[in-house]
């Protein structure tokens, strides 16, 4: 018999088809890093003498509104395409997204009432023990085994988030969008004006420890909920934004947007937060689909190092040692997680 070699084959081999899903899963990662670490600088440039002049609810509201209609006409253009039909989804397939909803809508709302018992240094360092809640949720929830290494990562990972927000603590990194207001004056020669100083209240530590526990547990959820259903990526979004807008909404309405009418303040910037902010929810919903609640671990930490370099060309933010210490710590703990 004789065998014909495949020269000049049209047909890719796997490595050949391997290749453009990495570059693909690359490009979105490194978009939901940017988008994440511009929200911060975005919304300080975004004040007017030192206050945030929009309505925060009406703000989400308008994300969660906008995440909704890109997932609409997504499943819709897929019923084009031979997608399945909106009109085949059950309620019973919509109702597990209604807890991720509640779960995120109860943390934004435990994000604002901590900065009462809290000062926002101590608030940015104790919030990254959700990597740790997040892991230990991923171990119990999941049941995925992490090697030693892979904890040793996320270790890393926590540390360098505290080195990171202890560099916007350092006064040398207080600048517009530091650790505090240009020019604050001090209390006296002795000291830092007290409304500063780091503080932190039985209350205030139950309820970031609460904060970090919902965080990593709507996180695992969600990719549990993703992951155990066969529907598309677009129909399971939609599923999950409306319950999104319905919560937000009535949030919206019960607080009466804090005074504020519900587009009042909102500039060119504040659009760019909204747009920017409902894209990387849909990213992150691919991440959660085809990665995991560690691969959005490494997406946020990553986008401190954005967020911070952003500050320092948009806003002055000087950076120091802690901030450099950081990084190789972020790419060290990608190293060990990911590595073989």
């Amino acid at each position: 018999m004789i065998v014909i070699p495949n020269v000049g084959s049209d047909v890719p081999t796997p490595a050949e088809r391997r290749w453009p899903r990495r570059l693909g899963w690359a490009l979105l990662l490194t978009l939901s890093v940017l988008i994440y670490g511009s929200h911060a600088p975005l919304i300080a440039l975004s004040k007017v003498d030192g206050r945030v002049p929009f309505s925060s609810s009406s703000c989400v509201l308008l994300i969660e509104m906008a995440k909704l209609l890109a997932s609409l006409a997504a499943v819709l253009a897929s019923r084009g395409s031979g997608g399945p039909a909106l009109a085949s989804a059950s309620w019973a397939q919509a109702v597990p997204y209604a807890l991720p909803a509640l779960l995120y809508a109860l943390n934004n709302n435990l994000a604002v009432l901590m900065q009462a018992h809290m000062d926002p240094g101590s608030f940015q360092v104790l919030g990254n023990l959700k990597i740790g809640c997040t892991a230990l949720l991923y171990r119990g929830c999941l049941g995925r085994r992490l090697r030693p290494r892979q904890w040793l990562a996320l270790s890393l990972l926590t540390g360098a988030g505290v080195c990171h927000s202890y560099a916007s603590l350092e006064p040398g990194a207080r600048g517009a969008g530091g650790g505090g207001e240009p020019g604050a004056r001090e209390a006296d020669e002795g000291g830092p004006d007290p409304a500063r100083r780091l503080h932190v209240s039985s209350w205030g530590l139950l309820l970031v420890l609460s904060y970090c526990a919902i965080s990593g547990l709507a996180a695992v959820y969600t990719e549990l909920t993703l992951k155990a259903q066969r529907l598309p990526l677009s129909l399971q979004n939609l599923f999950l934004y409306v319950f999104g807008v319905a919560v937000n909404g009535t949030a919206h309405l019960a607080g009466a947007g804090g005074g504020r009418g519900f587009l009042e303040g909102y500039s060119a910037t504040v659009w760019a937060i909204v747009a920017g902010q409902a894209a990387n929810g849909l990213l992150m919903s691919a991440v959660m689909k085809h990665g995991s609640s560690i691969t959005r671990l490494f997406v946020i930490s990553c986008s401190m190092l954005v967020n911070a370099a952003l500050s320092w060309l948009l806003l002055g933010l000087q950076l120091t040692p802690a901030f450099l210490l950081a990084v190789l710590m972020i790419a060290l703990a990608a190293h060990l997680y990911y590595g073989t």
